[in-house]
């Protein structure tokens, strides 16, 4: 199935790079909008392959960086998918006891049963370790083995819960897996070949790589990352991530309890305005957005300091794409129209 266009290569090979905090004139409504939606701080919107805003606010700049929290999530999800393919992962459906076997030695049974399967929808069945207990899991010894000792609320993908620590875990064992450390592996398949500068981030007490949070990236390396989505994992003639692994990470495995969104491999969808969006979040704001019908990414960052009081930004998010840009984009037409899903 087509999910995308196929991406012109790097932004700066596109010919349609605009100079930072300027935008096609059909979007200076959508722009002006954005500015006042503290605490967003960047706005960048790519349609039918053009760079039609780049907009920064309250301080944020083209070089720099933004730390996307939970987003990263998201990039991991690509990366495994990249190491199904080459065979260095051989299934999804291995357990975890055999990838992390050090870790699952003496775990009662119903643990063993857990797979690379279940983590990567967030249904191991083991309570969470973000939330309540989010603080004793970062400052624990061991990152994974304060996971894999959680007590199970059900069992293996019996239930879906959110939790940072079970990302970890995914990461680990892609580093095992690759004999590379998260970092250099997301640089060597992913990063380098899309031209963008990935910078080392956290490391549990073991030297791991935090495994899905606190990647920093610029807003638009954040959206490459989105452009890559809507391709179909093709980039300057070379598959990065596999189509099926595309379609198989944006098919729905769960659903929030908080906001209704559905769960793929660490991707969100939900609809906005009538289409179907998937999209990487970041506690904060941190967003990218991928809308295949319309060929449109969005990528969004927000201040994680001085935030306003009482405001939702999420929801403020949601409504800001299905009332201004989405009906923007529409005003232009897509370039072409794909399936629906």
């Amino acid at each position: 199935m087509r999910l995308g266009i196929a991406a012109c290569g790097l932004i700066l090979l596109c010919g349609a790079l605009r100079p930072a905090a300027a935008q096609h004139p059909d979007f200076d409504a959508v722009v002006e909008r954005a500015r006042e939606l503290a605490p967003m701080n960047s706005l960048i919107i790519w349609h039918r392959d053009s760079l039609v805003v780049e907009s920064y606010f309250r301080g944020m700049a083209r070089d720099r960086r933004a730390n996307i929290k939970s987003a990263s999530k998201t990039v991991l999800s690509a990366l495994v998918g990249m190491a199904v393919a080459d065979g260095d992962i051989p299934s999804l459906d291995t357990p975890l006891a055999e990838l992390l076997p050090d870790y699952f030695d003496d775990v009662p049974e119903e643990k063993r049963d857990i797979t690379l399967r279940h983590a990567i929808t967030m249904r191991t069945g083991l309570e969470t370790t973000s939330f309540r207990n989010y603080g004793a899991w970062a400052s624990s010894r061991d990152w994974v083995r304060f996971q894999v000792d959680q007590p199970m609320e059900c069992r293996p993908g019996g239930c879906w819960s959110y939790s940072t620590g079970t990302s970890h875990l995914v990461g680990v064992v892609l580093a095992r897996a690759t004999g590379e450390s998260l970092l250099a592996y997301a640089r060597r398949k992913l990063f380098e070949p899309l031209g963008v500068r990935l910078a080392p981030w956290d490391r549990d007490p073991q030297g791991n790589y935090l495994g899905g949070n606190n990647m920093q990236l610029r807003p638009l390396d954040l959206a490459q990352f989105g452009r890559l989505f809507l391709a179909n994992g093709r980039w300057q003639g070379e598959q990065l991530v596999q189509a099926s692994w595309i379609e198989e990470s944006w098919d729905r495995y769960g659903r929030s309890p908080w906001n209704g969104n559905g769960y793929g491999f660490y991707w969100w969808n939900r609809r906005i305005a009538g289409e179907s969006a998937w999209f990487a979040w970041g506690y904060g704001g941190q967003f990218v957005f991928v809308v295949p019908r319309l060929d449109l990414v969005i990528a969004t960052t927000a201040s994680l300091v001085n935030r306003p009081r009482g405001v939702n930004h999420n929801n403020a998010v949601y409504r800001f794409l299905g009332q201004y840009v989405i009906p923007t984009v529409r005003e232009r037409g897509p370039s072409y129209t794909a399936p629906a899903r």
